[in-house]
């Protein structure tokens, strides 16, 4: 895991917090939840009013791209967060050059509610493809 520097050294309700860390290697779901975790304390601390239910959103779409990830990309993969008042910006960047496809919503289906779930919880869903594979991007307000 190589954890990248913070941007941002103050914090109010209407500044700015990112970082970013890097996996490769087996499932590294928790760790990125505890680093999201980490970060949203960071935010708190500072000033910002993270909502307790958003935090829980937060932490459910961390799990969810990053899963999809190590699940669907072979070689590392990299979460960034970045908070600017009240929007957080999720992005998962990966190995695959194949974009995120959200089935189709059948209450039978076991599994494979991810990216549903991504879409319900956040304002926006984004996917930009880079010489490297991909990043995902979900925006989540969390105030």
């Amino acid at each position: 895991m190589q954890e990248l520097p913070e941007d941002g050294s103050t914090m109010s309700r209407r500044a700015r917090l990112a970082a970013a860390v890097s996996y490769d290697g087996p499932p590294v779901i928790g760790e990125a939840r505890g680093f999201a975790g980490a970060f949203l304390d960071r935010a708190v601390a500072r000033g910002v009013a993270v909502a307790g239910v958003k935090r829980g959103d937060a932490l459910l779409v961390v799990s969810e791209l990053v899963t999809n990830a190590v699940r669907h990309a072979p070689g590392p993969c990299t979460l960034a967060l970045d908070l600017q008042d009240a929007l957080l910006v999720i992005a998962v960047s990966d190995t695959s050059g194949r974009s995120p496809q959200p089935q189709s919503f059948k209450p039978e289906r076991i599994g494979q509610h991810g990216l549903e779930i991504v879409v319900a919880l956040c304002t926006e869903v984004t996917t930009e493809f880079t010489d490297r594979g991909k990043t995902v991007r979900a925006c989540l307000v969390v105030v």
